[in-house]
């Protein structure tokens, strides 16, 4: 009966840890100083709430609980595809209209320079 209660208190302790770390993934995805950094983040918090939940099922030793884990791993690996595949068209987009501006900028400054050069030349 004594070595159910130390693995009680493991797994609460454990429980205690991995519900930081979720808080601390949960600030890199919001702060998060780039998109990557927050995939990565939600990635992990996904990863951690499949741990949460391994070690409930073993805690109440409910058998259930690993299968709803299973599921939740399928949908979390389902959920970082698409939010990469979305990050991946928006970084597209956004690097095609930089060209675009950059063209742009590039035509008007030898316009510039060639009106310029007329002015230069008396013509």
């Amino acid at each position: 009966m004594e070595l159910i209660q130390q693995y009680s208190t493991i797994f609460h302790i454990i429980l205690v840890i991995l519900a930081v770390l979720t808080i601390c993934c949960l600030i890199r995805a919001v702060k998060g100083p780039s998109i990557a950094d927050r995939l990565v983040a939600v990635n992990m918090m996904g990863t951690i709430v499949m741990s949460v939940i391994a070690v409930l099922a073993l805690l109440i030793d409910e058998d259930y609980l690993v299968d709803i884990c299973l599921i939740y791993a399928m949908i979390s690996f389902l959920a970082v595809v698409v939010l990469t595949k979305v990050y991946t068209g928006v970084y597209i987009e956004h690097r095609a209209h930089q060209e675009e501006k950059r063209k742009q900028r590039e035509a008007e400054e030898e316009k510039t320079a060639e009106e310029k050069g007329k002015e230069c030349h008396g013509v």
